[in-house]
């Protein structure tokens, strides 16, 4: 099982990317250190900027299978994700520029103080119990950070699935830049090409392509399928890069984490563990392979004694504010509901486990490939970048 990685937000990860690419666009919030790999002069010397994200796509997804020689030949190396490595947290960062210690999204599940609920962030419904809001009412009650498109001093544009495009969690990340919905992969290529030919301003666009992480969560990392969409992306990326020539455009291609497969003698059902669910304010937040734990102070030595005595194999147990104050999160000033949001304790798998509770009604699945805690299958994203 690969080692544990830590996220570098001092040079090497996606926020110093993003910092880079927002400074280039003529951003003036300057929150992190750029990316030491390329810097804001470097991209300003083009024209436009394209970033397309790979949802899952991981460094060891692309190393391991050399067909995808369009990406390999012009990857210049790797970044790490943010904590958790996950969609939730990590695609906020790249539509606002701001690691998760400032836009404060902790992963899938998240427990909102502010509405006294505990919702799946992106689609914006609760995890049990009726909503207490509508999605679109949401976005301006739990979100105060600016979009990084709201930063950038030049035209920008958001190329995403028609499934998420109009969606409040999308809207409201996208605010400041126009959008384009597509319906196919060929579609999204296509509506990148012709916003970079029309004979307008500079550009900054960003392009979401989510079908890898689909592919990931249902049949595992190395899967056909999977695999098959990677290698449909990789088609589309070298006609593009024909099609863009001349057109002085810097092409980044990322992804928000990586994958591991977690088999089923590997997840850890909190039904199995009626005196540990028993503990618990309230159910499990975060991710799978990053657990939010809100625990009365009361229950707390009881709480630490069972999970060291029956987890100590399968997972690392942290006070969370420990987690906060050592970085876990991004440089402060933290978000002002950070610590609410992470709980009393976070249980930070290892190897491939996970854990999961299931509440009454809840639709239950299976879920292979699975992200969001530190092993550097995780945590290591690559970076293809040229100048075209």
């Amino acid at each position: 099982m690969s080692s544990t990685l830590l996220p570098d937000y001092n040079g090497g990860g996606i926020v110093n990317l993003m910092q880079s690419i927002a400074t280039a666009c003529g951003g003036t919030d300057a929150h992190y250190p750029q990316l030491a790999a390329l810097s804001s002069m470097q991209l300003a010397r083009a024209r436009h900027v394209v970033l397309m994200v790979i949802d899952g796509l991981g460094h060891r997804t692309l190393a391991r299978h050399p067909a995808h020689l369009h990406l390999q030949t012009h990857q210049i190396g790797s970044m790490t994700s943010v904590f958790p490595s996950t969609t939730a947290s990590a695609i906020t960062t790249f539509m606002t520029g701001l690691a998760p210690a400032q836009h404060g999204l902790t992963g899938w599940h998240m427990h909102l103080d502010e509405i006294d609920q505990t919702l799946a962030i992106l689609p914006l419904t609760p995890r049990a119990g009726p909503a207490r809001a509508l999605p679109g009412q949401l976005p301006p009650r739990l979100f105060d950070h600016r979009s990084l498109f709201q930063t950038l001093d030049r035209e920008s544009w958001v190329v995403a699935p028609q499934s998420i495009a109009g969606s409040p969690f999308n809207a409201w990340h996208s605010r400041g830049a126009q959008g384009m919905a597509y319906g196919s992969l060929a579609g999204m290529f296509t509506g990148v090409v012709d916003l970079v030919q029309e004979n307008t301003s500079p550009r900054y666009i960003y392009a979401y392509y989510p079908d890898v992480d689909a592919c990931s969560h249902q049949f595992g990392t190395d899967s056909r399928q999977a695999q098959r969409a990677l290698a449909e992306f990789d088609r589309h990326f070298g006609e593009l890069l024909r099609q863009l020539r001349g057109s002085n455009t810097w092409l980044l291609v990322t992804a928000d984490h990586g994958f591991i497969d977690s088999p089923g003698r590997r997840v850890i059902d909190l039904e199995d563990h009626p005196q540990l669910a028993a503990l618990l304010l309230r159910p499990l937040c975060g991710e799978r392979r990053v657990a939010y734990c809100y625990v009365a102070p009361g229950n707390r030595p009881a709480f630490e004694a069972y999970v060291r005595s029956h987890f100590g194999r399968a997972c690392h147990l942290y006070p969370s504010q420990q987690l906060i104050a050592d970085g876990w999160f991004g440089p402060p000033p933290y978000h002002p509901r950070l610590s609410s949001r992470v709980g009393d304790y976070t249980l930070v798998l290892k190897d491939n486990w996970t854990i999961k509770d299931w509440l009454p009604g809840e639709k239950r699945y299976t879920m292979l490939g699975v992200h969001g805690g530190t092993s550097s299958n995780e945590m290591r994203v690559p970076l293809i970048a040229l100048r075209v």
